[in-house]
């Protein structure tokens, strides 16, 4: 029988709140925060180990977590306390820990002709979750943070990607371990930019491929404007200069896509 918790001040709910809000906290304690079954459902099927599950009864209608759950204790809660604890609107009762998993870049697995993108500061979690929703629906290779400013399991970055962070290979690492590793695969690199002169569409993304992303304020920086082997340019015809990264992205990603005839290989 589960145990029920009617505090908001019960230790184990301010612990799970610390968590939430404290990267820091969940690298120390090396815990992962999921709200929702579909992205609990989506980090059970990637293998990733549930440590704990808290479930609101009179806010979930959801049985579909008892398949889901395996060895992890399961924790019930009052409406009260997961008003406390629920992070977004239209919630569905119910919080999962899971312990992450820290790719190395050495450890990414590519299948033969690899899509990648790469994200140099990326530092709003929004973008990040909505990048990986992409990556997610074009089957891509990998997505790897460099430099990164937000937390690749940040709860918004989980909630914004829909769980996607779990079903994509995600590396945070270094520009200069990106860029070697970019040499070491022979996968060619292009960079976004808004000075460009050269417009997507009229590459070639047949091959291996890398789209590399700055952040909205900045651009990329000269260290992977020097690098990339061609810079690229999505034409703009109104008034504003640029896109989301997330909607550049997916531009990218997706001409790519219809280059391969939508397939994965």
């Amino acid at each position: 029988m589960s145990e029920l918790i009617t505090s908001p001040q019960n230790a184990r709910i301010k612990n799970l709140l610390l968590l939430q809000q404290k990267s820091r906290e969940r690298r120390k304690q090396n815990l992962v925060v999921v709200e929702g079954l579909r992205e609990t459902a989506i980090a059970v099927e990637n293998g990733y180990r549930m440590t704990e599950f808290f479930v609101c009864p009179e806010i979930s209608n959801q049985t579909g977590f008892v398949d889901l759950v395996g060895n992890a204790r399961v924790t019930e809660v009052s409406a009260a306390v997961f008003e406390k604890l629920a992070y977004r609107e239209g919630s569905d009762g119910c919080i999962a820990l899971f312990e992450p998993r820290w790719l190395k870049i050495g450890e990414v697995k590519l299948r033969p002709d690899p899509l990648v993108v790469i994200l140099e500061s990326v530092e709003k979690p929004g973008n990040l979750g909505a990048i990986l929703r992409t990556a997610d629906a074009a089957g891509l290779d990998a997505v790897i943070v460099c430099d990164p400013l937000t937390d690749i399991y940040n709860p918004n970055v989980i909630r914004s990607g829909v769980g996607c962070v779990f079903s994509r290979q995600v590396v945070a690492c270094s520009t200069e371990e990106a860029q070697q590793w970019l040499k070491d695969k022979g996968i060619r690199s292009y960079a976004a930019e808004l000075q460009a002169s050269s417009h997507y569409h009229l590459h070639s993304y047949l091959g291996p491929t890398a789209f590399v992303m700055g952040t909205e304020a900045d651009g990329l920086t000269e260290k992977w404007l020097d690098f990339c082997d061609e810079r690229i340019i999505i034409p703009m015809l109104g008034s504003i200069d640029s896109l989301n990264v997330s909607v550049s992205t997916a531009v990218l990603v997706f001409e790519a896509m219809r280059q391969r005839g939508f397939s994965i290989p």
